[in-house]
């Protein structure tokens, strides 16, 4: 009996020891990046469900170079999606974002520590190469998805190339289907020839090298463009979900792969352990298959660029900032007595067209993130905004609307948002508001932008747009439809 019990204590400590190392070994791998280059005007939580945004990076710094990624060693976003998950814990959705749209990057945060001046109508992927660096500005790409979405990012994970082809790898490669055959002048229209058969017609495994090939292939299939691919790779992470999944979500099959993730990984500081990460996976092996969505953000192609579609973004933003899934269910995991009704409550915004009407917001107290809570309320009743700062004191106990000369009636269009505003004339043209104590004590605007932005939309308060909600991709989809935009 001393015998065995002696073999049982001493296989506990190998056990103990060995798990130790493995999370040693994880810690080391886990790079994070600095929390000092987050915006200090940040969206305000949402009332339950987290958001973590997702950024694929092709540098061809370290292990990338022999991988294909970009030119040069400049960190650049070849992909980026927001993935919500449920404050149930059972339902999830990705948002993917087109890197070429046209959107407001704020200002970020250089190496040096100075900031930069705010860019209007910059491509969606330049905010992650604002400094010019190897590793990217992961902070600068979420405070654009902040700014363009009111919606507050909890968490960030930057996987470049090596980190992406590593992880495919670890879980012994992943099921993907091809339209059509695909040759190497497909994957590199400069080549000239067709070359060789790369990918054959139909379902197949892949891995590694391939599996990047998969990704990152556009040209020959859909429009040929980056968001023609997109439907592509939503695919692909469904898939790799349900290979997970199928492998069973433990410690045992999450810790091969993790290794294998966290070699080429940079999260933030509240993701930046082994623990951390760890759990944050398992607490998804909850949400099934069915339930785990994938959308794209509303777009319209703008020449060789692409637009944000108002209100239908708005729309969308306002349902996960209310955790309303894509079927228009709350999930926000409270009962019925609790606040996650209170979305579908009217508002005064639901009356309100802001249509042609340009403001600029300003915050005028010491809460974090209300210019980006008022700013979505305003595009959702559809309010252009032309920018967001912090106002030049911060003590406003009111909410004033000021306008310029012959903008009268157009700023008490815009106080209509803000009840008990002060709405006075000033010499300077335009409109702005500027926020007051009043507005940071009021509920979240989640009722008037849900009920504003549905309404022009054509989806019920507080729902996912039609339009975007019929092109949902589920994770148990069939592995070889809907593939391609265009």
């Amino acid at each position: 009996m001393r015998t065995a019990a002696g073999g049982t204590l001493s296989l506990l400590v190998l056990l103990v020891a060995g798990t130790g190392w493995i999370y040693l070994r994880l810690n080391g791998n886990i790079t994070t990046f600095g929390s000092d280059g987050v915006s200090r005007d940040r969206p305000a939580a949402g009332i339950g469900g987290s958001n973590v945004l997702v950024i694929g990076s092709d540098s061809r710094s370290g292990g990338n170079r022999e991988l294909g990624g970009g030119e040069g060693d400049v960190g650049r976003s070849d992909t980026a999606f927001l993935l919500h998950v449920y404050g149930d814990g059972k339902h999830a959705v990705a948002v993917s974002f087109p890197r070429d749209t046209l959107v407001d990057i704020p200002p970020c945060r250089l190496p040096d520590g100075r900031w930069t001046r705010p860019q209007s109508q910059a491509m969606f992927n330049a905010a992650f190469s604002v400094g010019q660096t190897a590793k990217g500005n992961p902070a600068c790409t979420q405070n654009t998805v902040e700014r363009l979405t009111g919606l507050r990012v909890d968490h960030t994970v930057v996987v470049d190339f090596e980190g992406f082809s590593q992880m495919t790898s670890a879980v012994g490669g992943i099921p993907v289907c091809l339209p059509k055959d695909v040759y190497q002048g497909d994957l590199n229209p400069h080549r000239g020839t067709k070359g060789k058969l790369i990918f054959a017609k139909g379902p197949q495994t892949v891995s590694g090298q391939k599996a990047l090939d998969y990704v990152r292939l556009r040209h020959g299939i859909g429009d040929g463009s980056d968001i023609g691919r997109i439907r592509r790779q939503q695919a692909f992470v469904s898939s790799l979900i349900k290979k997970i999944k199928a492998q069973g979500v433990d410690p045992s099959t999450l810790l091969p792969l993790a290794n294998a993730a966290t070699r080429s990984m940079t999260v933030d500081p509240g993701l930046g352990s082994a623990d951390k990460l760890i759990s944050f996976a398992m607490s998804l092996k909850d949400i099934d298959l069915h339930n785990t969505k994938f959308v794209t953000m509303p777009w319209r192609y703008q020449g060789e660029r692409v637009a944000v579609v108002h209100p239908e973004a708005d729309a969308l933003w306002a349902a996960l900032r209310a955790d309303r899934t894509v079927d228009g269910k709350d999930a926000s995991g409270k009962d019925a007595g609790g606040t996650a009704g209170a979305t579908d409550a009217p508002s005064p915004a639901a009356s309100v067209s802001g249509a042609g009407i340009d403001v600029a917001v300003y915050n005028g107290t010491t809460v974090s993130g209300l210019a980006a809570r008022a700013a979505g309320e305003l595009r959702a009743a559809g309010f252009t905004v032309t920018g967001t700062a912090t106002a030049s004191a911060q003590d406003r106990a009111t909410t004033v609307v000021a306008y310029g000369p012959g903008q009268g009636d157009r700023a008490r269009t815009v106080a209509r948002l803000f009840p008990g505003a002060d709405v006075r004339q000033t010499g300077i043209p335009g409109i702005r508001v500027t926020l007051g104590r009043s507005y940071a004590d009021a509920p979240a605007p989640g009722a008037a932008a849900s009920s504003a932005s549905s309404a022009a939309s054509g989806a019920p308060a507080g729902e996912v747009p039609p339009d975007v909600a019929d092109k949902a991709r589920s994770a148990d989809d069939d592995l070889c439809s809907n593939l391609s935009y265009g």
